[in-house]
């Protein structure tokens, strides 16, 4: 009777048209994230190849922007210091005129060229005055936007990435599902050990996906607030600045 058991016990796994059923080699399959890569078809490679490098992409221009924004406020803290520290407008000009390196700087050496192009006289005349105020405020919001502008370069990515990339990586599974359905149908088995590879894949596509998107949509919301915050206080300077050369013309 044990014999018979042991005989029992030792019968091989049945095929079907050479195909072994469920079970029968499910650990040899690879789930690892690098297998399911090595594993995945051309199609599904591609996508997750891109997928990868837009998170890298995206990952250095979040870096570059954190770093960004944190030199920018430590410099306009020093420079609104200075400003409001009562030293005279002209003292300051010379100072930072040839290395203005941040957006308020900027504007206060645009706004200050326009102030000190025209002669003392001229800046008398009631006929120019008008004309001279206009220039400045001009000056200073070209100096403003052209700063926004350079600060804002690459976020564009961000959102792209964070908008698509789902969408990407939705492809993929769709993809990697099809495949799978065409191995059952190929193979006329429904063993999850033919259609638990395919799957796999496609979801894992679906997951860079969301790695590269997640983080995008998060910083570019963040870097998006800060932008607007920091637009909202140059601004502020802006009409400031503007005020106190007006009234010097208005003398």
């Amino acid at each position: 009777m044990a014999n018979d058991i042991a005989a029992v016990g030792a019968i091989p796994t049945p095929k079907v048209d050479g195909i072994e059923l469920a079970g029968s080699h499910a650990g040899g399959l690879d789930l690892s994230p690098l297998g399911m890569f090595m594993e995945a078809d051309f199609i599904v490679k591609s996508v997750i190849i891109i997928l990868l490098l837009a998170s890298f992409w995206s990952w250095a221009i979040i870096f570059e922007k954190i770093f960004a924004f944190k030199v920018l406020q430590i410099k306009t803290k020093k420079f609104e210091k200075s400003f409001w520290s009562g030293d005279l407008l002209e003292d300051i000009y010379d100072r930072i005129k040839q290395k203005a390196d941040h957006p308020m700087a900027m504007i206060f050496v645009a706004g200050m060229y326009e102030w000190k192009l025209p002669t003392p006289a001229q800046r008398q005349r009631m006929e120019l005055k008008v004309g001279i105020k206009e220039r400045i405020f001009q000056s200073m919001n070209l100096a403003r936007n052209q700063a926004l502008d350079k600060l804002e370069r690459n976020l564009g990515f961000l959102a792209t990435v964070g908008s698509t990339a789902p969408f990407v990586g939705l492809f993929g599974t769709v993809w990697g599902i099809m495949n799978s359905f065409q191995s059952i149908a190929l193979m006329k088995n429904t063993s999850l050990a033919v259609v638990a590879p395919g799957i796999a894949e496609a979801l894992f596509a679906t997951a860079i996906g969301l790695f590269a998107a997640i983080p995008a949509v998060i910083f570019y919301n963040k870097f998006s607030n800060d932008m607007a915050r920091f637009s909202s206080r140059l601004d502020e300077f802006s009409g400031e600045f503007g005020a106190i050369l007006s009234r010097e013309l208005d003398k």
